[in-house]
């Protein structure tokens, strides 16, 4: 142990502090068991700052500050540690306190903390003697800061007041503005009303010259009509006479057309006579039926090509749209996502409607392509191309039943051509007597073309 100059040590051991330790002197006691804590060995720290031995010393004193301040506090032995670490820091401080004259110049916070740690005759009065110089540095820092405050709202209430008048200036410059263009408003709508009453006066004229004109019109007309009537009248007249004329020559052609007659009767009568003498059999056979063909009625749009061509050849519905009266029916959508289905909708539809416009125009058919409408947000917007009719189901109608009720319109015996990959659509219009193809087919035939 260090002696102070006032007798051995601990000689203000017995000093009791009654009052709690002032803020500012309790953070500079905490720094100084924070720099002195590094000098120790584990064993010399209280069991509660043991955990605390590796945190660097800024960092000790934010997380261990209260309990170094109470292992200070409550541990003799540990307040002796400390202090001996802070005697060898700050010898000269040390010194000054122990001999019971702290240095004029210095932080009487530093002194305080420095005399509380230490424990010199008379700390008590030097930790209680700084906590008051605290407080009254700290009530005039308060008092600086009210003024400053106060005349900073002074300058913001000044400047509120000047903010206000130009404000007010401001706004009495707009409203003149807002008076004047108001008065302007009102002539203006005073030169209107008088335009409107001129027009209404001028509709009114033209208005009674309409009628007078319509008034003109009619007398007109009935004198057209009456005109007319007597035009009709004549041309009775001269088709009575006409007729007359006819009637006249006819008479006079009579015995001419009875002699030319009478010779056809002749000529006539001998051939059935020469048929019945040589007991010829009626005609049976014409030369026509000799020539090998496909009547009407004997064979089916499902007939087609079944022997010669694969399903997948895209003759076959050449052969199929050559059928008279064809109708070919499309599944849109199932045809360009069988094509191209990378595309956008929108694309894919005008893509295939160009197509089909180019079929229609080739084969002369009449061609319908189905879109299913039912998640469709909003109409769709196109122009059908020429010869290809565009239809979209409506809500709670799907393409393919739309596709069933199109072949079931259709009366028996017309070939109806439906173009869609869908087994279920096939099947369908099969039994309704339709002749369904592949979406492949109907590509093929488009790259060919």
């Amino acid at each position: 142990m260090v002696e102070t100059a006032g007798g051995g040590p601990g000689d203000g051991a017995a000093e009791v502090l009654d009052r709690p330790l002032p803020d500012g002197v309790r953070r500079r006691v905490v720094q100084i068991v924070s720099d002195g804590f590094g000098g120790l060995t584990l064993g010399e720290l209280p069991a509660q700052l043991r955990q605390y031995a590796r945190f660097a010393p800024n960092r000790r004193a934010k997380f261990a500050g209260n309990a170094m301040a109470a292992a200070l506090e409550t541990d003799p032995l540990f307040r002796q540690r400390i202090g001996e670490k802070f005697r060898d820091a700050q010898p000269e401080l040390a010194g000054a306190l122990d001999s019971g004259s702290p240095p004029p110049a210095a932080d009487p916070l530093d002194v305080a903390a420095a005399a509380y740690v230490l424990r010199p005759t008379g700390w008590v009065k030097l930790v209680t003697a700084a906590g008051e110089e605290a407080q009254r540095a700290d009530a005039e820092r308060a008092d600086e800061e009210s003024r400053a405050e106060l005349e900073r709202l002074r300058e913001e209430l000044a400047q509120a007041r000047e903010q206000t008048r130009v404000d007010t200036e401001r706004l009495r410059v707009e409203l003149d503005s807002a008076r004047k263009e108001a008065d302007s408003l009102h002539r203006k709508l005073r030169a209107a009303l008088s335009d409107v009453k001129r027009g209404e006066a001028a509709l009114r004229k033209i208005q009674g010259e309409i009628e007078a004109a319509r008034a003109e019109g009619q007398a007109q007309v009935s004198a057209a009509e009456s005109e007319t009537r007597r035009l009709k009248a004549r041309l009775g007249e001269a088709e009575a006479a006409l007729e007359a004329t006819r009637r006249a020559a006819r008479e006079g052609r009579s015995v001419e057309d009875m002699r030319v007659r009478l010779l056809l009767d002749t000529v006539l009568d001998a051939a059935q006579g020469l048929r019945r003498e040589l007991a010829l059999p009626p005609v049976s056979v014409r030369p026509a039926e000799t020539v090998d063909a496909v009547e009407p009625g004997r064979m089916t749009p499902k007939d087609i090509a079944a022997r010669a061509l694969s399903e997948n050849d895209p003759a076959i519905l050449d052969q199929l749209l050559a059928l008279p009266q064809a109708h070919l029916v499309v599944d849109g959508y199932n045809v360009t996502k069988t094509g191209y289905p990378q595309m956008p909708l929108e694309k894919q539809r005008l893509r295939l409607l160009g197509q089909l416009s180019q079929l229609a125009a080739q084969t002369g058919a009449e061609v319908t392509c189905v879109f299913d409408g039912a998640e469709l947000a909003a109409p769709v917007l196109l122009a059908p191309p020429r010869g290809v009719r565009v239809l979209f189901s409506k809500a709670g109608v799907t393409a393919d039943e739309l596709i069933r009720q199109l072949v079931r319109a259709e009366p028996p015996g017309r070939p109806v051509i439906v173009a869609s990959t869908d087994r279920e659509v096939a099947d369908g219009v099969a039994r309704a007597g339709a002749r369904p193809v592949a979406s492949a087919v109907l590509l093929k035939r488009f790259s060919r073309a």
